[in-house]
């Protein structure tokens, strides 16, 4: 095993097992380097890696530090290697992100958080009155991400907020022969949706936000398109 990897292992294991909690401070770097048996560049590296995870941070002038260890902020750094994923990889994603927002959705809908209708009901208006690829791509991140919000579970938003971002690579609404159908689809999904959150109906939201998912796997799967930047 390199040194680097030593390193690495050696913190995480005494973070996992509760040795240093989240908020602790580690341990001074000499100390730190006779424990686990490594140099100071290999320990440095291990604790950059960790950092770039959302696992430690570096105060400067006092140390480093364990995070908060808040799951929905760690989740949110797996973008870095989520942008990575091809097509193929983002398809299956999108079936774990079926399951997710048809629970957030299904929440949503039994929380029913004052305003929450009306808000959506806004964006969806702007959304059905637009023909702009990129407007529409942003607003529909906003509607999901309302309701992903409103289901009251951090580390469930934030995960189906990274598959999302990738999944916004490979975009379906462009100017084409198919334009008019995936939109209209994809509105009439929509307002699936905010009705059975009106209605305060958690299974057919539940039902309607898994069944509008699909259909964008269905789209994505017969359109194939290739990954464009932000």
């Amino acid at each position: 095993m390199a040194a680097t990897d030593t390193a690495l292992t050696g913190l995480r294991q005494m973070i996992a097992s509760g040795a240093l909690g989240p908020g602790a401070k580690f341990p001074p770097e000499p100390e730190l380097c006779d424990r686990l048996g490594v140099s100071r560049s290999s320990l440095r590296e291990a604790v950059r890696s960790l950092a770039a995870l959302g696992v430690i941070e570096s105060r400067h002038g006092s140390g480093t530090y364990v995070s908060a260890l808040d799951p929905a902020e760690i989740i949110s750094r797996f973008s870095l290697s989520v942008e990575l994923i091809p097509l193929e990889g983002v398809l299956e994603l999108l079936e774990v992100r079926r399951v997710l927002e048809a629970h957030a959705t299904a929440s949503a809908a039994a929380r029913q958080d004052p305003g929450l209708a009306d808000k959506l009901a806004e964006i969806l208006d702007r959304l059905e009155a637009t023909t702009d690829a990129h407007e529409i791509q942003q607003l529909d991140a906003e509607f999901h991400g309302a309701i992903c919000t409103a289901g009251a579970n951090p580390t469930v938003t934030a995960l189906t907020a990274v598959i999302r971002g990738r999944g916004g690579h490979y975009r379906i609404f462009e100017p084409g022969a198919d334009f008019d159908a995936i939109k209209q689809t994809s509105d009439r999904g929509h307002r699936a949706i905010l009705s059975a959150i009106t209605l305060r109906d958690p299974a057919a939201a539940a039902t309607a936000a898994s069944a509008h998912i699909a259909q964008t796997e269905v789209w994505l799967r017969a359109l194939r398109p290739t990954p464009q930047p932000d």
